[in-house]
């Protein structure tokens, strides 16, 4: 029997093998790109223990003291940790918790006021970016959680991870691990850095765009190995 024979007797086993091989590897490539995807929140070093709210530079403070709205407001704390408070002037606050800060200004305006009632809440100025429906710079209370700072910019959209939110500083990913139950004080965020919710692998995305191809495919394989 000659080659030419022998080729054509085989030809439905070798188009079988060869679509076979061809769908195994695109569906390899489309996996090594799914994992690549839900890898790329990358380990980093585990976010270090802090009081939830400790006060940080770039930070903003909301006061509120009652029947005093010329004292009240936001104030934001400078790179060397310093806020300047009405009357009161500068003033030191860095690692600093909201009740010590209280009971601070409270005792520095009863200068001034009588007994006053004094509210006081530290506040990280974050971008909520990525897969959310509303992006964009938040004042946050640092007590709550990442997913709470989640919902104030609208929520994941459905393209958006809900298991890994990443830190973001200067373009670099600080840390790429939260879940969304921790506090915001207590994660290495700091006022200007970005809060990161990335996008879901593309399979995931696109379950019909796969089960199509799959389909696709497995037409062309029965139809060329008749």
């Amino acid at each position: 029997m000659t080659i030419h024979a022998v080729l054509r007797t085989q030809r439905p086993h070798l188009t079988r093998t060869v679509l076979s091989v061809l769908a195994a590897t695109v569906l390899l490539i489309i996996a090594a790109t799914e994992i690549s995807a839900q890898g790329s929140a990358g380990a980093a070093a585990p976010p270090p223990a802090q009081a939830a709210g400790t006060v940080r530079p770039g930070d903003e403070i909301h006061v509120q003291i009652w029947r005093e709205p010329e004292l009240s407001g936001d104030f934001q704390v400078d790179e060397s940790g310093v806020v300047v408070f009405p009357k009161i002037g500068p003033m030191k606050v860095t690692s600093e918790d909201p009740a010590a800060l209280n009971e601070r200004l409270r005792r520095a305006y009863s200068v001034y006021l009588v007994n006053p009632s004094i509210q006081t809440q530290v506040r990280r100025r974050i971008n909520v970016l990525g897969s959310v429906k509303n992006p964009g710079l938040y004042p946050v209370d640092a007590t709550i959680t990442v997913a709470d700072a989640i919902s104030i910019a609208g929520g994941i959209t459905p393209a958006g991870r809900t298991d890994v939110v990443e830190v973001r500083r200067t373009g670099e990913t600080v840390y790429a691990r939260l879940t969304g139950r921790e506090l915001i004080g207590q994660t290495p965020l700091q006022s200007g850095d970005q809060l990161f919710v990335p996008q879901r692998g593309w399979i995931s995305r696109n379950p019909g765009v796969v089960i199509a191809a799959l389909g696709l495919m497995s037409t062309i394989v029965w139809r060329y190995a008749r």
